[in-house]
């Protein structure tokens, strides 16, 4: 069995982590990291210390009525994508222990599609 990183939980919700093929599992939140156990396979788990966290991506749709997931990127290895049943209620928490400066929203489609037509049609 893998040890948690956690001394305190503050809350433990059913998700999806987006690693290639989705895993369902529980992501536990608590005062050393976050944390994410899949529920059939106990090898499979990340990990993620506070000090770790760089930003916190979230995507927002219909004016913040709907956030289907959210991202935590690393300072060393790379973005993870979560989905959960509650995710405002799991981003409340963690605004408890990242700072809300490094929370951010994510482009929406619109804005990709703009970003690319103006990277092409800019003078050089």
């Amino acid at each position: 069995m893998v040890e948690s990183l956690n001394t305190k939980v503050d809350l433990a919700i059913d998700a999806t982590a987006f690693m290639g093929l989705p895993e369902y599992g529980k992501v536990m939140i608590g005062d050393k990291g976050f944390e994410f156990y899949n529920s059939r396979d106990t090898h499979k788990y990340i990990q993620i210390p506070w000090e770790e966290v760089d930003y916190v991506i979230a995507s927002i749709m219909f004016k913040g009525k709907l956030i289907p997931r959210y991202a935590i990127k690393t300072k060393k290895n790379g973005t993870y994508t979560f989905s959960s049943k509650d995710p405002k209620k799991v981003l409340r928490v963690i605004r408890d222990y990242v700072d809300p400066a490094r929370m951010v929203q994510s482009l929406s489609f619109f804005d990709v599609i703009k970003r690319i037509f103006t990277s092409r049609f800019k003078k050089k």
